[in-house]
Protein backbone atom coordinates (compact mmCIF):
# COMPACT_ATOMS: atom_id res chain seq x y z
CA UNK A 1 0.00 0.00 0.00
CA UNK A 2 1.26 3.47 -0.87
CA UNK A 3 0.47 6.25 1.57
CA UNK A 4 1.33 9.84 2.40
CA UNK A 5 4.05 9.53 5.02
CA UNK A 6 3.91 12.83 6.89
CA UNK A 7 2.35 16.25 7.09
CA UNK A 8 -1.26 17.40 6.95
CA UNK A 9 -2.35 14.36 4.92
CA UNK A 10 -0.05 11.92 6.76
CA UNK A 11 -1.14 8.25 6.63
CA UNK A 12 -3.67 8.90 3.84
CA UNK A 13 -3.74 5.84 1.57
CA UNK A 14 -3.09 6.50 -2.12
CA UNK A 15 -4.41 4.47 -5.01
CA UNK A 16 -1.77 3.07 -7.36
CA UNK A 17 -2.31 2.38 -11.09
CA UNK A 18 -2.83 -1.33 -11.70
CA UNK A 19 -0.10 -1.50 -14.35
CA UNK A 20 2.51 0.52 -16.18
CA UNK A 21 4.02 2.39 -13.22
CA UNK A 22 6.72 1.75 -10.66
CA UNK A 23 5.77 3.56 -7.44
CA UNK A 24 8.57 4.98 -5.33
CA UNK A 25 8.73 2.87 -2.17
CA UNK A 26 7.71 4.38 1.18
CA UNK A 27 11.27 3.83 2.41
CA UNK A 28 12.80 5.81 -0.45
CA UNK A 29 10.18 8.58 -0.17
CA UNK A 30 10.69 8.83 3.59
CA UNK A 31 14.45 9.21 3.19
CA UNK A 32 14.11 11.64 0.27
CA UNK A 33 11.65 13.88 2.07
CA UNK A 34 13.65 13.77 5.28
CA UNK A 35 16.59 15.23 3.35
CA UNK A 36 14.42 17.74 1.46
CA UNK A 37 12.73 18.92 4.67
CA UNK A 38 16.08 19.21 6.48
CA UNK A 39 17.35 21.43 3.65
CA UNK A 40 14.18 23.57 3.75
CA UNK A 41 13.31 22.72 0.15
CA UNK A 42 9.65 21.69 0.54
CA UNK A 43 7.94 24.43 2.58
CA UNK A 44 6.18 26.89 0.23
CA UNK A 45 7.77 25.29 -2.88
CA UNK A 46 6.19 25.15 -6.32
CA UNK A 47 6.56 21.44 -7.16
CA UNK A 48 6.52 19.64 -10.50
CA UNK A 49 6.13 15.86 -10.59
CA UNK A 50 6.92 14.59 -14.11
CA UNK A 51 6.00 10.99 -14.96
CA UNK A 52 3.81 11.26 -11.85
CA UNK A 53 2.13 7.84 -11.86
CA UNK A 54 -0.01 7.93 -8.70
CA UNK A 55 1.30 11.41 -7.87
CA UNK A 56 2.80 10.21 -4.58
CA UNK A 57 5.93 12.42 -4.75
CA UNK A 58 4.14 15.67 -5.57
CA UNK A 59 1.33 14.93 -3.14
CA UNK A 60 3.79 14.12 -0.34
CA UNK A 61 5.32 17.55 -0.94
CA UNK A 62 1.91 19.23 -0.67
CA UNK A 63 1.17 17.36 2.54
CA UNK A 64 4.46 18.70 3.94
CA UNK A 65 3.78 22.34 3.06
CA UNK A 66 4.53 22.90 -0.62
CA UNK A 67 2.32 25.70 -1.96
CA UNK A 68 1.49 23.91 -5.21
CA UNK A 69 2.07 20.73 -7.19
CA UNK A 70 1.66 20.01 -10.88
CA UNK A 71 1.41 16.27 -11.57
CA UNK A 72 2.16 15.33 -15.18
CA UNK A 73 1.24 11.85 -16.42
CA UNK A 74 0.47 10.80 -20.00
CA UNK A 75 -1.00 7.31 -19.32
CA UNK A 76 -4.78 7.76 -19.10
CA UNK A 77 -5.32 5.22 -16.30
CA UNK A 78 -2.48 6.58 -14.20
CA UNK A 79 -3.64 10.18 -14.74
CA UNK A 80 -7.11 9.19 -13.51
CA UNK A 81 -5.60 7.61 -10.39
CA UNK A 82 -3.42 10.69 -9.81
CA UNK A 83 -6.51 12.90 -10.09
CA UNK A 84 -8.37 10.85 -7.46
CA UNK A 85 -5.33 10.98 -5.17
CA UNK A 86 -4.97 14.74 -5.72
CA UNK A 87 -8.60 15.27 -4.73
CA UNK A 88 -8.12 13.23 -1.54
CA UNK A 89 -5.01 15.19 -0.57
CA UNK A 90 -6.71 18.51 -1.40
CA UNK A 91 -9.50 17.60 1.06
CA UNK A 92 -6.87 16.93 3.76
CA UNK A 93 -4.84 20.06 2.93
CA UNK A 94 -7.34 22.91 2.39
CA UNK A 95 -6.08 25.55 -0.01
CA UNK A 96 -3.55 23.25 -1.65
CA UNK A 97 -3.11 24.01 -5.34
CA UNK A 98 -2.79 20.60 -7.00
CA UNK A 99 -3.21 20.25 -10.75
CA UNK A 100 -3.08 17.02 -12.75
CA UNK A 101 -2.07 17.28 -16.40
CA UNK A 102 -2.66 14.38 -18.76
CA UNK A 103 0.28 15.02 -21.06
CA UNK A 104 3.70 13.75 -22.02
CA UNK A 105 6.47 15.34 -19.96
CA UNK A 106 8.16 17.06 -22.92
CA UNK A 107 4.87 18.38 -24.34
CA UNK A 108 3.95 19.79 -20.93
CA UNK A 109 7.34 21.50 -20.55
CA UNK A 110 7.00 23.07 -24.00
CA UNK A 111 3.56 24.49 -23.18
CA UNK A 112 3.85 25.40 -19.49
CA UNK A 113 5.11 28.82 -18.46
CA UNK A 114 5.33 28.34 -14.69
CA UNK A 115 8.53 28.28 -12.66
CA UNK A 116 9.31 25.47 -10.20
CA UNK A 117 11.40 25.21 -7.03
CA UNK A 118 11.39 21.42 -6.69
CA UNK A 119 11.02 18.87 -9.49
CA UNK A 120 10.70 15.09 -9.39
CA UNK A 121 11.43 12.97 -12.46
CA UNK A 122 10.74 9.26 -12.18
CA UNK A 123 10.61 8.17 -15.82
CA UNK A 124 9.87 4.61 -16.86
CA UNK A 125 13.00 2.48 -17.02
CA UNK A 126 12.64 2.20 -20.80
CA UNK A 127 13.17 5.96 -21.20
CA UNK A 128 16.68 6.14 -22.62
CA UNK A 129 19.50 8.43 -21.59
CA UNK A 130 19.09 10.71 -24.63
CA UNK A 131 15.35 11.08 -23.99
CA UNK A 132 15.98 11.92 -20.34
CA UNK A 133 18.67 14.46 -21.31
CA UNK A 134 16.23 16.13 -23.72
CA UNK A 135 13.57 16.35 -20.99
CA UNK A 136 16.09 17.84 -18.54
CA UNK A 137 17.11 20.43 -21.16
CA UNK A 138 13.44 21.42 -21.64
CA UNK A 139 13.07 21.68 -17.87
CA UNK A 140 15.93 24.15 -17.29
CA UNK A 141 14.00 27.29 -18.40
CA UNK A 142 11.17 26.33 -16.00
CA UNK A 143 13.41 26.24 -12.91
CA UNK A 144 13.57 28.96 -10.28
CA UNK A 145 17.01 30.07 -9.15
CA UNK A 146 18.50 27.37 -6.93
CA UNK A 147 15.76 24.86 -7.79
CA UNK A 148 16.41 21.19 -7.02
CA UNK A 149 15.63 18.38 -9.46
CA UNK A 150 15.50 14.81 -8.16
CA UNK A 151 15.81 12.10 -10.82
CA UNK A 152 14.89 8.55 -9.85
CA UNK A 153 16.45 5.83 -11.99
CA UNK A 154 17.47 2.20 -11.83
CA UNK A 155 20.89 2.03 -10.21
CA UNK A 156 22.23 0.25 -13.29
CA UNK A 157 21.26 3.24 -15.50
CA UNK A 158 24.17 5.38 -14.42
CA UNK A 159 24.37 9.11 -13.83
CA UNK A 160 21.99 11.16 -15.99
CA UNK A 161 23.56 13.80 -18.23
CA UNK A 162 23.07 17.28 -16.81
CA UNK A 163 22.41 19.94 -19.46
CA UNK A 164 23.77 23.45 -19.18
CA UNK A 165 21.94 25.15 -16.34
CA UNK A 166 21.90 22.06 -14.08
CA UNK A 167 24.73 20.68 -11.96
CA UNK A 168 24.99 17.35 -10.17
CA UNK A 169 24.80 17.81 -6.43
CA UNK A 170 24.66 14.27 -5.03
CA UNK A 171 23.38 10.74 -5.51
CA UNK A 172 21.94 8.24 -3.06
CA UNK A 173 21.48 4.56 -3.81
CA UNK A 174 18.61 2.51 -2.33
CA UNK A 175 19.05 -1.06 -3.58
CA UNK A 176 18.02 -1.09 -7.26
CA UNK A 177 17.05 2.61 -7.18
CA UNK A 178 19.30 5.68 -7.22
CA UNK A 179 18.16 9.24 -6.60
CA UNK A 180 20.24 11.85 -8.44
CA UNK A 181 20.03 15.42 -7.10
CA UNK A 182 20.68 18.24 -9.55
CA UNK A 183 20.56 21.97 -8.81
CA UNK A 184 19.79 24.89 -11.09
Amino acid sequence: MTRIISGAAGSLALAVPDAGTRPTSDRVRESLFGALDAAGLVEDAAVLDLYAGSGALGLEAVSRGARSADLVEKAPRAATVAQRNAQAVARAVPGAAVRVHRAAADAFLRSDGRSYDLVFLDPPYDVGESELAATLALLVPRLAAGAVVVVERASRSGEPSAPEGLAHERAKKYGDTTLWWLRA
